[in-house]
């Protein structure tokens, strides 16, 4: 299979950050399989399994700190 990937970059309020952490959460636990967004003018659908793999890690810096949240299937 091909890999496909879309990264964007942005700076937001901590309040705009949240808002999307919200909206991912909402659209993980909505009913069906498949999650629906859209990003640079493309839509995508992606099917997500029951069972995910959750990883966070924490990386703390003297001017610039990392909080990563990675979810795999």
């Amino acid at each position: 299979m091909d890999t496909f990937e879309v990264e964007q970059r942005e700076t937001l309020t901590r309040d705009e950050a949240a808002t999307r952490l919200r909206r991912i959460a909402n659209l993980l636990s909505g009913e069906g399989e498949e999650i629906e967004f859209g990003r640079n003018g493309m839509d995508f659908k992606i099917a997500i399994p029951e069972k995910i793999e959750w990883k966070v890690e924490v990386e703390l810096g003297g001017e610039e700190s990392e909080l990563e949240i990675e979810l795999k299937w």
